[in-house]
C-alpha cells in the first residue's frame, strides 16, 4: 500500500465490502506507548470511517510487542471477532534483542491467522530509531495503524 511519496496511509477504497456488521479486535502494545497509542487512533478512525460502530471495536492492551501474539490468539478464539489487528513498535537497540522479538512476533501473528483462519494483521513498526517510528505513527509517512485497519477490512472482503 505504499505509494511513491511513501505515505503508508494511502489505500484504494475499490472493492471494499460493507464491514458495518463486523467486529474487530485490536491488540496494542503498551511499550513505546507514544507510538502505539497513535497507531491505535489511526486504526480506530479508519474502522469508524468505514462504518464500523464503536461497540464493534474491542481494544486490548498487552505489555510489549512480544505479547501481541498471545493477545491476538485470545481475541481470535472469540467467535464474534471477525479480524484482529496487532499494533506495536520495536525500536532497534544495541543488542540482537530486536531481531529475536521482531522474528517471533511476525511468525506468531502469522501462525494465529492460519490457526483461526481469520485476518490477523501485522501492524508492528520495526524501526531503527524513535524518529522513524513517529514518522510512521501519524508523521510524514502516514499512520501504520490506518494501513493495518485497511488491511483487515480488505481481507474480510477476500
Amino acid at each position: 500500500m505504499t505509494t511513491k511519496n511513501k505515505n503508508l496511509s494511502a489505500f484504494s477504497d475499490k472493492n471494499i465490502e460493507d464491514v458495518s456488521q463486523k467486529t474487530f479486535g485490536i491488540v496494542v502494545s503498551e511499550w513505546n506507548s507514544e507510538v502505539t497509542e497513535s497507531l491505535y487512533s489511526g486504526a480506530f478512525e479508519t474502522l469508524r470511517q468505514h462504518g464500523v460502530p464503536k461497540e464493534n471495536i474491542l481494544q486490548k492492551s498487552v505489555p510489549g510487542s512480544y505479547e501481541l501474539t498471545l493477545g491476538a490468539q485470545w481475541l481470535a478464539e472469540e467467535q464474534n471477532i471477525d479480524a484482529v489487528i496487532c499494533l506495536g513498535c520495536v525500536i532497534q537497540g544495541e543488542t540482537p534483542h530486536f531481531d529475536y522479538i521482531c522474528q517471533a512476533v511476525a511468525n506468531g501473528i502469522t501462525n494465529v491467522a492460519l490457526k483461526y483462519n481469520k485476518p490477523v494483521v501485522f501492524g508492528v513498526l520495526t524501526t531503527l530509531n524513535s524518529r522513524q517510528a513517529l514518522d510512521r505513527a501519524g508523521g510524514k509517512h502516514g499512520n501504520k495503524g490506518d494501513e493495518a485497519a485497511a488491511t483487515a477490512i480488505k481481507m474480510l472482503g477476500f
